[in-house]
């Protein structure tokens, strides 16, 4: 429990982007995240070879056997995001909000006190999901009203309980567009 703790923390770190989009626009935020990417990846196969002081440590107390490349599919979702919906920061924020938040609080609550399975999807847990709504939708609050905050919370929600496809590009591209539709139909 203690490794998937600080994997989530390091995913919840990922909250500088939203702070970086309140000072640069969405395309040079996008360009610090393929930055990172390419950094990290190098790292990783740096690390392969030899220690690096403080990296090594963090990579190989935080890793997970079958998912060392997760952080690809988490940067790929957060510039997916920032470019489809960079007409509306708002969006974009909120909806890497449930990627950062609302997925780290799914993991750790669906971890730790998980008891009840989500039907048709055994890997999952309600009470995870309950995390992830609550979490994501207080997060979500902070850049929407209450009515796309709360659509894109359950949205997200559902599609990190049923998504086929790695939830950390489904998440916010999915929860991105109902809020979309949601402001485009109440305004």
């Amino acid at each position: 429990m203690e490794k998937e703790n600080l994997r989530q923390l390091i995913h919840a770190s990922g909250i500088f982007i939203v702070f970086l989009t309140w000072f640069l626009d969405p395309i040079t935020v996008i360009l610090i995240c393929i930055a990172i990417v390419l950094s990290v990846e190098l790292i990783f196969r740096i690390d392969k070879e030899r220690y690096i002081f403080f990296f090594s440590e963090i990579l190989r107390r935080s890793k997970r056997e079958h998912d060392e490349r997760g952080f690809i599919y988490f940067f790929v979702g957060v510039i997916l995001t920032l470019y489809l919906f960079r007409f509306n920061i708002a969006i974009a924020n909120a909806a890497i909000i449930f990627l950062i938040l609302g997925d780290s609080a799914s993991t750790i609550f669906g971890k730790r006190f998980g008891k009840h399975k989500i039907p048709f999807n055994k890997n999952k847990t309600i009470e995870g999901s309950i995390a992830f709504l609550i979490v994501g939708f207080a997060g979500a609050l902070t850049q929407l009203p209450l009515t796309p905050a709360l659509s894109g919370a359950i949205v997200g929600s559902l599609t990190e309980a049923y998504s086929p496809i790695d939830d950390n590009i489904t998440i916010p591209i999915i929860s991105g567009i109902a809020m979309s539709l949601i402001i485009f139909i109440t305004t």
